[in-house]
């Protein structure tokens, strides 16, 4: 898959699930549990304990049409380069490192720095970048989209902290591609529900058709 055909799977799926672990074994159960609900867009973090190893697992096991793995909490060049070769097909980052962009730009690889105001949206928009991940949207919220599209409507928004099962409809209605969901989607995996894992993402993909539906 190329650069574009992944870009479209972010938003086709309309949900990134943030796996966040404390230890591998547990990164792969929950990564398998979103799957089966539905959610096929999954970035593992590299604050997961043998992050590398993760990916490099997953895309043994997986295919790309299967599920498209992400890297994220990527800080430097260093560390998307070293996430790449293991076979990280997208990169999320909580800031905006130019230099990560360049080699994410070089290798024609899907990247999602981090911004939290209208300037640091433009300067990621600038750098060639294919989404804005909006951080934390906890401190923002739905509303706080409009106000960016308003004058930004070609911004490519991707909330991530603050999105539930209560408000995702309403971040996808106010004109964001896609959401990032971690604790609020894995938090069944602190108790190994993995289960439950698995139907809260049934549940986020869901309310995200029923918010595009609604939309259109």
């Amino acid at each position: 898959m190329d650069r574009f055909e992944i870009a479209q799977r972010i938003i086709d799926c309309g949900v990134v699930a943030i796996v966040r672990s404390e230890s591998p074994q547990q990164a792969l159960k929950i990564a398998e549990a979103v799957k089966a609900g539905g959610i096929d867009v999954i970035e593992i973090t590299m604050t997961v304990p043998g992050a590398l190893n993760v990916i490099k697992e997953l895309r043994e096991t997986y295919s790309n049409d299967e599920i498209v793995i992400g890297a994220g909490t990527v800080l430097d060049a260093e560390t998307a380069r070293a996430a790449m070769l293991a076979g990280a097909e997208f990169f999320v980052s909580p800031n905006f490192d130019p230099a990560m962009v360049r080699l994410c730009n070089r290798y024609r690889k899907v990247v999602m720095p981090g911004a939290m105001s209208i300037k640091e949206i433009v300067e990621v928009m600038e750098s060639g970048a294919d989404f804005v991940k909006l951080f934390p949207g906890s401190a923002f919220g739905p509303s706080f989209v409009k106000a960016i599209l308003a004058p930004l409507p070609q911004a490519p928004l991707v909330p991530t902290g603050g999105v539930s099962l209560e408000n995702v409809g309403e971040w996808i209605k106010a004109g964001c591609l896609a959401v990032g969901v971690g604790g609020e989607l894995t938090k069944g995996a602190k108790h190994g529900d993995f289960s439950q894992v698995q139907e809260t993402a049934r549940k986020f993909v869901e309310a995200v058709r029923q918010a595009r539906k609604q939309k259109q």
